[in-house]
């Protein structure tokens, strides 16, 4: 798989990463440990090299888990995760307090069987902290060996100018797809600015943009998706109208939805390495099949042209979460 610099510190992952959190957290039942075991290693023998959890995810199993799946081969990936809740728990509030920052670093590093934390990120921006403080503290613990490279996750343009001022800022991780493009107004222009990379979680729209969900679909009661409004029976009933546009164009590539939605993404900007996530092997080869799936200018502008006409109904998150984001 091809390689992309994340950052001017030159952080170099794969084209794809994985996103970790769904083997263990936030969609439903969580996967057997060997089975994701399994999943992790054969994205990495398939060329991914960037994976990607968090403390909050379990909470602490995710951490431990790609932790164990890695280890054989920890110099050549990049292993990204985050700090920024209260006792690492994402039902508690924020906590991005320095005594809490590198207790979060100690015990992330235990988890993950390592003595360095590639990418560390503010989960999600502590309005009880000056973005200073948080950006002073990460900069020590980078000159202290224990973190090579800073993130921030779903911060207003703001905050980023802010934190970048006290340490460089690698990436920004937050939410883009063919489902949410809010991003392309302010962020992405920012990020081109500062040359910050752009890490685009739920790149497949929380598994939207697959084709696999219709307003029929049933999710388990543990499923995150039973909570977002864009999730409801009626706005994936009025969204169907985007799933209908990406089939098209997949049968037309003759590829899936999934590896259209992918390249769309890897084509907006050479910085930006999506981490979509699996519990299965053959979607993990589907979306691998992504990075290699090349759309031309021709492309993009009829897909641009044929998503001008498409209106996506529904907010991406519940009021209480979506109050944590954008700060």
């Amino acid at each position: 798989m091809k390689k992309r610099i994340l950052g001017n510190n030159g952080l170099e992952v794969s084209a794809l990463g994985l996103g970790c959190m769904g083997l263990s957290f936030g969609y439903g039942k969580v996967t057997e440990k060997e089975e994701a075991i399994r999943l992790i290693r054969t994205a990495f023998e398939n060329g991914v090299t960037f994976f990607d959890t968090a403390e909050c995810y379990g909470p602490f199993t995710n951490e431990e888990l790609v932790g164990e799946a890695l280890k054989p081969f920890r110099k050549d990936v990049v292993i990204a995760t985050k700090f920024g809740f209260e006792d690492g728990d994402s039902t508690k509030g924020l906590d991005s307090s320095p005594a809490r920052i590198r207790k979060v670093v100690e015990d992330s590093l235990r988890r993950l069987q390592t003595d360095y934390i590639d990418l560390f990120y503010q989960h999600r921006v502590d309005p009880n902290v000056p973005i200073e403080d948080v950006a002073g503290t990460v900069k020590d613990l980078i000159k202290e060996g224990k973190v090579n490279h800073f993130g921030l996750s779903e911060a207003s343009i703001e905050t980023i100018r802010r934190a970048h001022a006290v340490q460089s800022v690698t990436a920004l991780q937050s939410e883009y797809s063919l489902f949410y493009r809010e991003p392309e107004k302010e962020i992405i222009p920012t990020l081109e600015e500062f040359g910050i990379g752009f890490v685009p979680f739920s790149p497949l729209g929380k598994g939207f943009l697959t084709g696999a969900i219709n307003e029929e679909t049933k999710f388990e009661d543990s499923d995150f998706r039973n909570i977002v409004p864009r999730f409801s029976e009626e706005n994936r009933k009025a969204n169907q109208a985007l799933v209908d546009l990406v089939k098209s164009i997949a049968t037309e590539k003759e590829a899936t939805p999934a590896q259209i939605a992918l390249a769309w993404l890897l084509a907006q900007e050479p910085f930006i390495a999506p981490i979509p996530g699996t519990t299965k092997l053959n979607r993990l080869n589907e979306n691998i099949g992504g990075a290699d799936l090349k759309l031309t200018s021709q492309d993009l502008s009829e897909i641009e042209k044929a998503l001008s006409a498409i209106k996506v109904v529904g907010e991406r998150y519940p009021q209480h979460l979506k109050e944590r984001v954008g700060k």
